[in-house]
């Protein structure tokens, strides 16, 4: 029985450990296979604003959710880029719809990895039309081996940490927010 046991718990952490290996870190920090979005998105170090932003906006729950989910996660170098306070703002409770309607369309209601979207975009003559869950259209294009994103204003997202898988989808680290038609920031 000792032996089962032990034999379990080795093989146990020989797989988290081996999950953790061959997914990218996030801001150094590791990112389990086997934990949600939103779980692997707390524990990176450079997506604190947008952690903070899921919360507020009240969609943490969903990102625990089954899904499955392709985030196109901004750091907060990303966010840092918006005026701190146009992002006060946009964090106030009066303003959950907006904040809402934002984060959604970092979200895509499917899981995607990069050689599925570089796929598309190849099929579709170099763009792709990506719908989010938030209502706005991306162009998704490469540019050399770059993975890039178009939002509706024109504002371009370069992903920079690609594929880390989740138990309920893969996130895509971006270095930009990504806005609806119309919004500046």
């Amino acid at each position: 029985m000792f032996k089962t046991t032990a034999l379990a718990a080795a093989l146990a952490t020989t797989a988290t450990f081996a999950a953790a290996q061959d997914n990218p870190t996030v801001g150094g920090a590791p990112m389990m296979a086997d934990k949600t979005i939103a779980e692997n998105a707390s524990a990176a170090p450079n997506l604190t604003t947008l952690v903070a932003a899921v919360k507020a906006a009240g969609m943490a729950e969903t990102l625990m959710g089954d899904g499955p989910f392709t985030v196109f996660a901004p750091t907060d170098a990303a966010f840092g880029m918006i005026s701190e306070a146009s992002l006060t703002q946009l964090m106030d409770e009066r303003n959950v719809a907006q904040l809402q309607q934002i984060l959604g369309c970092h979200v895509v209601a499917a899981e995607a990895f990069s050689t599925d979207i570089a796929g598309m975009i190849a099929d579709d003559g170099g763009m792709h039309v990506v719908p989010t869950v938030g209502g706005c259209e991306l162009q998704a294009y490469m540019e050399g081996d770059a993975l890039k994103l178009k939002d509706e204003n024109g504002r371009v997202a370069t992903v920079t940490t690609a594929d880390v898988d989740q138990s309920n989808g893969v996130v895509h680290v971006i270095d930009r927010v990504i806005l609806p038609s119309g919004q500046a920031g």
